[in-house]
């Protein structure tokens, strides 16, 4: 924790996170227009933000891209919200919020947390039912996990798997999986109270895509979840990235380590 309060601490870092809140997702020369920082220093102050995981980045091409990562501010979030009252947290809290649901166009979700683990234990952990329903809620998932073919759910151990239109698009076992996201279900208007209008409204959304990406690093393993293709302003962003119910992939990657490193997930 004491690099993401040192990351934080300087005025030029946070104005870099001002501007991946603005927009996620940018090269190095996109975060230099407009400062009045050399490219050199804009470089070093990135270095000390991915060094504290409050920025994880990916290449697209030969385009490194730089984007707000979550996971230490939901760490001092947890550490510290729960023993000082809630209006003495309100400045973490708008902080945690601002970094986990980035104001922009296209909205865009990364978390990258760090699990004491292999990368054949984590594949098998997004990718049998066994595991899955270990952490997920008690659902599981289900596929053969090749590309084109369908992602199910197991809401209860007796049912059948449900099709909820999601398609496997990326399939590189240990390294990387991708999926396309389902859309909101009935059991979301009920557990949001949504009205019928509202739920009507939030169907229209197009259907979004989740990417996981598996690295080994120091004899644990780096896992980052990376969830775009919304809607601009998209409630199903809003969901996953835990804005409107303090959940969403947040929270289940929380169970997620918790079971791989202790083989108990957290309370419910």
């Amino acid at each position: 924790m004491d690099e993401v309060f040192k990351a934080l601490a300087d005025p030029s870092r946070r104005r870099l996170l001002d501007r991946l809140n603005a927009k996620n997702g940018q090269t190095l020369r996109e975060l230099c227009e407009g400062l009045d920082m050399a490219r050199q220093s804009v470089s070093k102050h990135l270095a000390i933000l991915e060094a504290a995981d409050v920025v994880t980045t990916s290449w697209r091409g030969r385009e490194k891209l730089h984007y707000l990562n979550a996971a230490p501010i939901n760490a001092i979030a947890d550490r510290w919200l729960s023993q000082y009252d809630r209006a003495r947290a309100g400045a973490l809290a708008d902080l945690r919020k601002a970094l986990e649901t980035p104001e922009m166009t296209s909205p865009v979700f990364v978390y990258a947390t760090y699990i004491n683990t292999t990368p054949e234990r984590l594949w098998r952990a997004l990718t049998e039912p066994e595991f899955t329903r270990q952490y997920w809620g008690g659902n599981a998932l289900g596929s053969d996990w090749k590309v084109g073919s369908p992602v199910t759910w197991q809401f209860a151990p007796n049912e059948e798997f449900r099709d909820l239109g999601q398609i496997v698009l990326e399939s590189d076992p240990y390294r990387r999986l991708s999926y396309s996201w389902h859309g909101f279900q009935p059991e979301h208007q009920q557990f949001f109270g949504w009205t019928d209008a509202e739920f009507s409204q939030y169907l229209k959304e197009k259907q979004s895509k989740v990417a996981f990406d598996i690295e080994p690093v120091d004899g644990a393993v780096k896992l980052t979840v990376t969830h775009d293709d919304f809607d601009p302003d998209s409630m199903m962003h809003k969901a996953i990235s835990g804005e409107i119910n303090n959940a969403g992939w947040p929270n289940l990657l929380s169970h997620l380590k918790t079971f791989l490193e202790t083989g108990e997930p957290l309370p419910s």
